[in-house]
């Protein structure tokens, strides 16, 4: 263990978040930017006391549960996450991807997009951000929680999820989600892709003959995608798609070319609700 190194570690990236980036107000009494030290100890689940003995090099080895938490606590991604547990003395336990947050620079990216439907995913589906005008097209996917947080298994067992693609479109839809899941099966068959697929396969038939196929590489975000509004009609919108592989998480853009009704009714999207 290297106190000193871990201790500059710490505060570094704890000076480097905003309070907005752990979903924590700012406050009209911040002069600073960065986080406190009690409001890290807070996220990580310890007493300001403790977290203030590391920044200080005092107290006892983090165990690695600790070392976790505070990894969960300042977003850090995966060969931070690695540094943090040598700076600490441990070996690097085996990753466990954390899926119930956008990241900060994801977040950041999803706040100055105010004016485009675009929509952060988990590795396994789960939609962890919106805009507003995505929310207005596709409704809100933050709001699910069980195994409909998953896009995939929504596909598979909620009609209302189809109603977004013209029916001609379906068995492509299907197809894709099925890959993408199996992707993250593939990579972690026994952590939370297996979940989703084990309960998929509990459930709907149809997603275990698309299971059984074993297909990989579908192309599974095409330029131009077809979306129904109840409101607006059909949208032809082309998507573009960032992926965060640090984080496992991936960023989607929905557009439409200049002068076309699909932009036309874009535009008309903050003035309407799903």
């Amino acid at each position: 263990m290297d106190r000193a190194l871990l201790a500059d570690f710490l505060r570094a990236r704890r000076e480097a978040l905003q309070p907005e980036d752990v979903g924590l107000p700012r406050g009209p009494r911040r002069r600073t930017g960065g986080l406190r030290r009690e409001e890290v100890a807070t996220l990580a689940g310890m007493s300001a006391d403790y977290y203030g003995r590391i920044e200080q090099q005092r107290g006892p080895m983090p165990s690695v549960p600790i070392l976790a938490a505070l990894a969960h606590a300042l977003h850090l991604n995966a060969t931070e996450q690695d540094h943090l547990f040598a700076l600490g003395g441990h070996a690097t336990p085996r990753r466990v991807r954390v899926d119930d947050r956008a990241s900060p620079t994801m977040r950041r990216i999803i706040e100055r997009l105010s004016d485009t439907p675009a929509l952060v995913f988990s590795q396994f589906g789960e939609t962890l951000l919106q805009t507003q005008p995505a929310k207005s097209l596709l409704g809100d996917w933050t709001r699910f929680s069980g195994m409909s947080r998953y896009l995939v298994y929504r596909w598979f067992t909620d009609p209302a999820t189809r109603e977004l693609y013209p029916p001609e479109d379906h068995p492509e839809r299907g197809r894709v989600f099925t890959a993408e899941i199996r992707a993250a099966f593939t990579a972690d068959p026994q952590g939370r892709a297996g979940e989703i697929v084990a309960a998929l396969l509990e459930v709907s038939a149809e997603f275990a003959e698309v299971w059984k196929r074993h297909e990989v590489g579908v192309v599974h975000h095409l330029d131009l995608k077809r979306y129904r509004h109840a409101q607006l009609g059909e949208l032809e919108l082309y998507t573009q798609l960032v992926i965060d592989p640090d984080q496992a998480q991936s960023l989607l853009l929905l557009t439409a070319v200049p002068g076309t009704p699909s932009y036309e009714k874009l535009e008309l999207l903050s003035a309407v609700r799903n």
